[in-house]
């Protein structure tokens, strides 16, 4: 039994531990926000937080994550308020959406070091999340417009 505290929530789940920690809040916890993509860490369409960075869950085996803070794009806001959220929509960012849970979790681990990040700081800290749609303006121009609010 491993027990994660998943958006503010302790589960107990019994599983293998080594279990990637994407299948464990897809399937056993419900939590389809995550998205499979390439199940290699390569793309970041599985993105999550933890401890406030983002990780790749396709990845990390769920024994790696017991005692720490575990956050999913359902658990950035319930009402999809959360500031970074209200830019994609209004910045019209996603085309498909698949990738967008983990560009949006990614940009919130860096608004939280960076308040004001430059244009090289939010290319290198979204390097590696993949838009097939090729979203890559629109989403570093929702990351200035919430960091010209300030930090979220």
């Amino acid at each position: 039994m491993t027990t994660l505290l998943v958006n503010g929530t302790r589960h107990e789940v019994d599983a293998d531990p080594e279990m990637p920690l994407l299948w464990v809040l897809r399937d056993l916890l419900g939590l389809t926000g995550t998205k499979y993509a390439c199940g290699k860490g390569l793309c970041g369409s599985c993105a999550v937080l933890v401890d406030g960075e983002a990780v790749r869950s396709c990845t990390i085996p769920m024994s790696a994550l017991e005692g720490k803070a575990i956050t999913t794009i359902e658990g950035l806001s319930p009402d999809g308020t959360h500031p970074l959220q209200v830019a994609w929509v209004e910045g019209n960012v996603s085309q498909c959406g698949y990738c967008q849970p983990g560009q949006i979790l990614a940009a919130v681990a860096l608004l939280s070091k960076h308040a004001r990040p430059s244009d090289a700081q939010i290319d290198a800290a979204m390097e590696g999340h993949l838009c097939r749609c090729g979203t890559y303006l629109r989403i570093r121009e929702a990351i200035h417009r919430v960091a010209g609010e300030g930090s979220p």
